[in-house]
């Protein structure tokens, strides 16, 4: 692998220790390196010893200074903020924080937030693993004209891009801004679930690929008219340049910019380079920018991926142009370039999204021609939105092609085996890392035999290093998954299995079981060690039956309301031809899943015969975990909930409330809520729902008892982490811990 490279990996892999607090890896890095250059002789690995030691200090310096300030922030009465994003009352809106330059999620009380504006805000802060998510928020001043920058006049043209979209594109707009602004907090949690089984989760956010797409595209109309080769390149860089600043300046975006422009300064000069310098330099400039871009999944996967191509043109050049020519050779080259990318990605796509797909290689094949002809006509709806009628007819012309490539993931996903589950430690991750690393070098070197050794290893060591005994606590996850006005909440247990907690709503052509939860169990593995289901209503058993026939629970568990519907019973049907256990419940029934307790407090069946609402029948269960107590309540309202303050006690106290009937205010009464003490309170609800839930006066009642409240149409699916000690909460990709009570 040549020196640039290397130094690239040097330099990356010293920043990651450094901002990851990881002494020891850091020093075994280093290690390393002069290790390699006692056995080698060489001394650019010297070079690149000191340039580890130099990143990893470097980041160090840095995450301690953010950590300072962000602790600073924290305690602050008002923060002076620069929105990224718009936001209205009730909504979440991106920020950067002003003192610290760090990331900020505002969920605002009153008032409208627009893109670009720099202003000062009142609220309720919380630390996250990003910077600072800010509730409550409202607007103490603004700054004038004068004080906007550079910076917040494109977030505001970025809106303003994003508003475009929406009108063209309707329906179809939540991928169009994932695909074109880098915005994908409208893509539907199923749809992002499907792609990341697929293993083209990658195109769903803006990368290299796109910007590269977009150059290309240019220069296409550009040649087309008339204009000489050079002048069309020569233009390409400019007008990459504004898309790239269009969207904000993602770091694989400038990543590709960057490498698209010292291309082009080297094609006009008639020089030729080696294709890894301006790979070395790409990356190198949004890390000039701000060091903490090297932790951007974005930038990894960008920089991994370019790294990958080259190593596969490199091997395809060895391997296939020598030995095949035509059709052959070009689908050969193709494949072998989609498995490498592939295989050298895979640490990273296991270690966000916790998953590998078999699948991608072919997926991607099939992917990559569909967004090469989708993203230049994206990009002009895009620029013809001055002109509504004519961005509305190209993002017509552009529907078949987006519902072209979202068929593809869901084929691909669809397929047996698509995708393996994984579960990697920080150790086994890295140990995957140094395996890409050297596969990619054993591409490049006519001696791979030392590198694929190394890569042999390194897989060996990852496959059999979670065998090991380990004494490294395990975690219970709670998971209040986004399916709209209705429940389903799914318990992991340390050892990865299932309890489940009603299963969504149904309909006529399907459910959320079929829609929702049965992608989210597979995509994660583990079985459905049981399933709970609250009370006969269709918005929480409508998936019943489809998860009894995909999934198979070892057992059924269910309050036994005697004024079931119709589906309720065909539900309980499935059940005894699928031949699952069905067990009624009561207060005092239990259940232990790998050290996870539950303990059912209601219906009382005397209780159950004086009622003739089902939701004042429902199972309301307490999970435990070491310290940590959850309490689930179905739609139980106040009647119920009376009858367990009186009957339940001390036992409803509860760290976690899932709030009943989707925060109605026949739910959660002041008794109750004093009863239970919870500091987290999660609300499954549907965007903007008829019934008008969750009713302000619930939230605002259990807000005031010290309770942070968390509702899935604001926040998606919200997960809930606890090692029976501390309890850490995932939301839109932040993550923060839960303050002690």
């Amino acid at each position: 692998m040549p020196p640039v490279a290397l130094a690239l990996i040097a330099f990356a892999a010293g920043l990651l220790t450094g901002f990851g607090g990881a002494v020891l890896m850091g020093t075994a890095l280093v290690g390393c390196l002069l290790l390699a250059r006692w056995s080698t002789g060489a001394p650019h690995y010297t070079a690149y010893a000191a340039l580890s030691a130099a990143a990893f200090a470097a980041a160090t310096l840095r995450a301690e200074h953010d950590e300072t300030c962000l602790a600073r922030a924290e305690r602050a009465a008002s923060w002076r903020l620069t929105m990224t994003t718009d936001a209205a009352p009730g909504a979440t809106g991106r920020a950067t924080l002003a003192s610290c330059d760090a990331h900020a999620v505002v969920v605002v009380k009153d008032g409208e937030l627009e893109a670009g504006a720099i202003t000062t805000l009142t609220g309720t802060a919380i630390r996250t693993n990003r910077g600072l998510l800010i509730r409550d928020a409202e607007r103490a001043g603004d700054a004038g004209p004068a004080a906007r920058s550079a910076a917040s006049a494109l977030h505001a043209l970025r809106a303003r891009a994003g508003r475009g979209i929406d009108h063209a594109f309707g329906e179809d707009a939540g991928m169009v801004r994932a695909l074109l602004i880098a915005d994908t907090r409208g893509l539907d949690p199923a749809m992002r679930d499907r792609f990341a089984t697929a293993g083209v989760v990658h195109m769903l956010s803006i990368s290299g690929l796109h910007v590269a797409i977009i150059a290309g595209a240019v220069i296409l109309l550009l040649r087309a008219a008339r204009l000489g080769r050079r002048a069309a390149l020569a233009w390409s860089v400019p007008v990459t340049a504004f898309y790239v600043l269009l969207i904000g300046a993602p770091p694989p975006a400038v990543r590709s910019a960057t490498m698209l422009a010292a291309s082009a300064a080297c094609a006009l000069a008639g020089r030729s380079t080696s294709p890894w310098a301006p790979l070395a330099l790409g990356a190198a400039v949004p890390l000039a920018a701000d060091l903490r871009a090297v932790q951007d999944l974005g930038w990894q996967l960008s920089v991994i991926g370019i790294a990958g191509l080259i190593g596969s043109g490199a091997l395809a050049r060895r391997w296939i142009q020598p030995r095949w020519s035509g059709a052959r050779a070009a689908a050969a080259t193709v494949l072998l370039a989609s498995t490498v990318t592939t295989l050298t990605s895979a640490p990273l796509l296991g270690w966000y999204f916790g998953r590998l797909s078999v699948i991608g290689p072919l997926a991607n094949v099939v992917a990559t021609p569909i967004v090469a002809v989708l993203q230049p006509a994206l990009f002009l709806a895009m620029v013809l939105e001055p002109f509504p009628e004519a961005a509305r007819f190209v993002a017509d012309a552009a529907h078949p092609l987006l519902v072209a490539f979202d068929l593809t993931a869901t084929w691909a996903a669809a397929v047996p085996g698509a995708s393996v589950g994984v579960s990697p430690s920080l150790t086994t991750a890295c140990l995957a890392a140094i395996g890409a690393a050297a596969l990619i070098a054993a591409c490049v070197t006519d001696f791979p035999g030392r590198p694929l050794g190394v890569a042999a290893a390194a897989a060996v060591v990852a496959v059999w290093l979670p065998v090991l005994p380990t004494r490294e606590p395990g975690a219970l996850e709670m998971h209040v998954l986004d399916v709209g006005q209705g429940d389903a909440v799914a318990l992991r247990t340390p050892r990865g299995r299932w309890i489940l907690f009603d299963a969504g709503k149904g309909w006529r052509s399907g459910d959320d079981g079929r829609r929702v939860v049965i992608p989210y169990l597979r995509t994660r593995g583990g079985e459905v060690a049981a399933l709970f289901i609250s009370h006969p209503h269709a918005d929480h058993l409508g998936g019943v039956a489809t998860i009894a026939r995909a999934l198979a629970p070892r057992a059924v568990y269910d309050g036994a309301y005697l004024g079931g519907s119709e589906l309720y019973r065909r539900s309980l049907a499935t059940l005894q031809e699928e031949g699952i256990p069905w067990r009624r419940t009561g207060p005092g029934d239990s259940l232990e899943v790998d050290g996870v307790h539950v303990i059912v407090l209601a219906p009382d069946s005397l209780w159950m015969s004086t009622t003739r609402d089902a939701n004042e029948a429902s199972v309301v269960a307490l999970v435990r975990y070491g310290a940590v107590r959850l309490l689930l309540t179905g739609d139980a309202e106040r009647g119920e909930e009376a009858w367990l303050v009186t009957n339940a006690g001390a036992r409803l106290r509860a760290d976690i409330l899932k709030v009943g009937h989707h925060g109605s205010r026949t739910s959660s009464t002041p008794a109750f809520i004093d009863a239970v003490r919870p500091r987290l309170a999660l609300v499954s609800v549907g965007n903007g729902n008829t019934y008008g839930h969750p009713h302000v006066e619930t939230l605002r009642g259990i807000a005031a008892r010290g309770a942070t409240v968390l509702r899935t149409d604001r926040e998606g699916t919200i997960v809930v982490r606890t090692d029976g000690r501390r309890i850490d909460v995932l939301t839109g990709g932040d993550w923060w811990r839960v303050s002690p009570r």
